[in-house]
């Protein structure tokens, strides 16, 4: 059977990007109005194409065909979700720094402040992991595809929550829950491990674990079982390629955090 490939735009997505996209470059090209190197400084070219990157990917996931074929090929429903949850998060939070946030800064350190446990680490580390092996559970993963409504909320807890957790990781401003070095190592590596394992279970699965795609017609010659098994390969390779990266990116800022401290102590020594 030949794959629908129609663009969905949906009219919830399309007022989500537009209204990131218009309050961060009215913010972004405010900043650059100041001209020279300060604008250029405070409103740097790469965090406009990080945050637009952000902004692609939730285009693919919620509006491109790869939002139609969710509902025909489990593997493109893993890849949106993986979007959701990790690719659009990254790209829209490298796109902001301090000056970029100033004019919400103390709300949000407010809103940490308020959130309690919810705001720590720990929570963002439970509530990835828990919400991903939950939504994956037969039963309400075969009643989100079914029903709009509980789609919706789906696709709104992988955003948020891949909001909360890079945040943690990323974040352009100082938090009370700032993790160290080491604190983001472990960060990393839990929460990728835990959800990994749930990709290989999903690959090695014996037999078709979701009744909605067991019931819908074969596409690119994908029996069920192959299109399980290469979603779960997908999510265990998306999940060891991301904490490649971050561990890469993690070990690089350590090593320039130590020398700018190295330089700090010698310029009191000499003084």
């Amino acid at each position: 059977m030949a794959a629908d490939t129609s663009w969905t735009f949906e009219p919830g997505a399309i007022v989500l990007v537009g209204t990131l996209g218009y309050v961060y470059i009215r913010r972004w090209r405010s900043l650059r109005a100041q001209g020279g190197l300060r604008g250029r400084r405070e409103a740097p070219t790469g965090r406009l194409l990080s945050y637009l990157g952000g902004l692609l990917a939730l285009i693919v996931a919620l509006i491109s065909p790869v939002d139609r074929l969710s509902d025909q090929v489990f593997m493109m429903h893993m890849f949106q979700h993986l979007l959701l949850l990790d690719i659009a998060p990254i790209g829209l939070i490298c796109g902001l720094n301090k000056i970029i946030l100033r004019p919400v800064t103390r709300r949000l350190q407010r809103l940490e402040e308020s959130a309690g446990v919810l705001g720590h680490p720990f929570f963002a580390i439970a509530a990835y992991v828990s919400l991903m092996w939950l939504w994956h559970v037969p039963t309400l993963y075969d009643a989100a595809l079914s029903h709009s409504l509980i789609h919706v909320l789906e696709h709104v807890c992988f955003l948020s929550i891949g909001l909360l957790y890079w945040w943690h990781l990323l974040s352009p401003i100082r938090s009370r829950h700032r993790l160290s070095e080491m604190g983001a190592v472990v960060y990393m590596l839990t929460t990728k491990l835990l959800v990994g394992l749930l990709g290989i279970g999903l690959t090695f699965a014996p037999e078709p674990l979701y009744a909605f795609y067991k019931s819908q017609p074969a596409v690119w010659g994908l029996s069920p079982a192959d299109d399980e098994s290469l979603a779960g390969g997908l999510m265990a390779f998306e999940q060891s390629v991301v904490m490649g990266i971050a561990l890469v990116w993690l070990f690089i800022n350590a090593l320039t955090a130590s020398d700018a401290a190295e330089r700090r102590a010698e310029r009191y020594a000499a003084r």
